[in-house]
């Protein structure tokens, strides 16, 4: 057994991670975020098009002109062999691909435009494309903070605690990855300890990395034992999925394209996510910015449709501009609204699901924290986005996930998903008969109309305060990340696991200790 694999928590640690916090002694309180029911979120309005016909056929041109005269470096062997028979301009000397637009929009065209993507509990399907949108919670991140511990270094306790709260909420539809880096597990068996307590924590769709082959189809091998699959039910359609992002400005790496072909190749989802940063990584222009997201992408969706034909691929947006002073990244910006909704439009054209995020650059979950995820919803939204990464708890343009900026985040995606429920209208909706019974000089508080149905009625208590300002200061003058503080405690304190069949749990665990027998994944690369 190698020195880190001894070192690890043992299989008994796996299974106390998934108590139920707080023990059984202090007694139920009422859950302090208001909590709608699991299920589909549909836009129900149309998509905003900044540009015109005219222009998306503009950036689709100029993508074929990129693809087709200066190509894209795929740094992967195996990849160059694929594009290779399948008739493009590879050289191996540079790595350079140059692709036939004829080619390319083939390819793009045997992708699916909607798939779902079943978990270990079916009940958790999701479906990517048309007008679904799911969100998911925030990931990747280096570090976490709260307002009682300040800000540190990712840890799996808190990586664990993130997790129970992305399963506790029904507006989380699926986890993006590890919603912070829990840098205490060594890097070569990391994947093996937190995929379990994904898995185990939470019933909802998983992601996988895809940094080299263990990682992945390490991965891919525990989903499928959670599921209790064969492998020919597993590689039947999508069980989970894996984000790429290229090297911009184009360039594809080795771990990602073999990660990325490997979940292909075994029919699971994979999301392609150019990372352009305009004025960084890309053309300062957002026109420009999309065009060079557009070609990358489009070069890896190509790809993988030669691994796997129909495998499905989803069309990553992560076009933001950089503060041009100081170079960092900046997001909930005019251009980032612009940038996701430009890529609505081109990911539309392509019949392609779209990915965006919830991004902003703040350092606390303070107002502006507030007003540039806001602005982000708002883009991806309206872009039409089919997945939202980030969508509750990221924080400093990514380097912190946030445990009070993950309640806040969640009460404007309950607002959102609320929004976009059709309003019925019917004789009793309109409510003649009650405005004629409470007349000219009476209120509603007190008619049937209203006690009848305020009481099935969402709102959203926990971050709207809507008391005046004396009675809000009687009641102690709570502020709103205050608040989001009290609710993630109090969820914590009542979360139960899923249920795991003891049969799978065992497999599961068996796996884990073998791989990690065995090294787990290499760190040298």
């Amino acid at each position: 057994m190698s020195d880190v694999a001894a070192d690890s928590p043992q299989r008994s640690s796996h299974r106390s991670g998934r108590r139920r916090r707080g023990g059984g002694e202090s007694p139920k309180k009422p859950f302090l975020a208001a909590q709608m029911e699991w299920g589909a979120v549909t836009y129900l309005d149309d998509p905003t098009q900044p540009v015109d016909p005219d222009g998306v056929q503009a950036i689709h041109d100029a993508s074929m002109r990129i693809l087709e005269e200066i190509g894209i470096l795929f740094l992967n062997d195996e990849a160059l062999d694929i594009l290779k028979a399948a008739g493009c301009e590879v050289d191996y000397e540079t790595k350079r691909v140059r692709m036939d637009r004829g080619f390319v929009m083939e390819a793009v065209d045997r992708a699916p435009a909607q798939f779902t993507i079943t978990p270990r509990n079916p009940a958790h399907e999701i479906t990517i494309g048309g007008r679904h949108v799911n969100f998911g919670q925030v990931a990747s991140a280096p570090n976490v903070m709260d307002l009682d511990r300040g800000r540190r270094v990712g840890n799996r306790a808190d990586y664990q605690d993130l997790l129970r709260l992305a399963q506790a909420y029904n507006c989380i539809h699926l986890n993006c990855g590890y919603p912070v880096e829990p840098i205490d597990i060594h890097a070569s068996i990391r994947h093996l300890d937190a995929h379990y307590d994904m898995l185990t924590l939470t019933d909802k769709v998983i992601h996988a990395y895809s940094l080299g082959p263990e990682r992945i189809e390490d991965v891919m091998e525990m989903a499928r034992i959670a599921g209790g699959l064969t492998n020919e039910a597993f590689e039947s359609r999508p069980h989970m999925f894996t984000n790429i992002n290229s090297s911009s400005p184009l360039k594809h790496d080795w771990p990602m394209l073999d990660g990325a072909m490997r979940a292909a190749r075994r029919g699971q989802a994979v999301i392609i996510s150019p990372f352009t940063l305009a004025g960084a990584m890309a053309p300062v222009t957002i026109a420009g910015a999309v065009t060079q997201q557009n070609a990358e992408g489009l070069a890896a969706v190509a790809l993988l449709q030669q691994v796997r034909d129909g495998a499905p691929c989803v069309y990553g947006a992560f076009t933001s501009n950089v503060d041009m002073k100081t170079g960092a990244p900046a997001f909930g910006t005019p251009e980032y609204v612009r940038a996701m909704q430009m890529s609505g439009q081109m990911a539309r054209r392509y019949g392609l699901p779209l990915r965006a995020s919830n991004a902003n650059a703040c350092n606390a979950p303070d107002a502006q924290a507030i007003w540039e995820s806001l602005f982000s919803l708002q883009g991806s939204c309206s872009g039409h986005a089919n997945v939202i990464y980030h969508a509750a708890g990221w924080m400093e343009g990514g380097l912190s996930a946030s445990f009070e900026k993950f309640i806040i985040d969640c009460e404007m995606l309950q607002q959102i998903a609320y929004t976009n429920r059709p309003v019925p209208i019917s004789a009793d909706d309109l409510a003649v008969e009650a405005i004629g019974e409470v007349g000219p000089f009476g209120h509603f508080f007190g008619a049937d109309h209203t006690q009848e149905r305020y009481r099935d009625a969402f709102y959203a208590p926990l971050m709207s305060d809507w008391r005046n300002f004396e009675a809000w200061e009687e009641a102690g003058a709570v502020w709103t990340h205050d608040r989001a503080n009290a609710a993630w405690k109090q969820i914590l304190a009542e979360y139960e696991a899923p249920p795991i069949d003891p049969a799978i749990d065992e497999a599961l665990c068996d796996f884990v200790a073998r791989r990690k027998e065995e090294g787990g994944a290499p760190t040298d690369f």
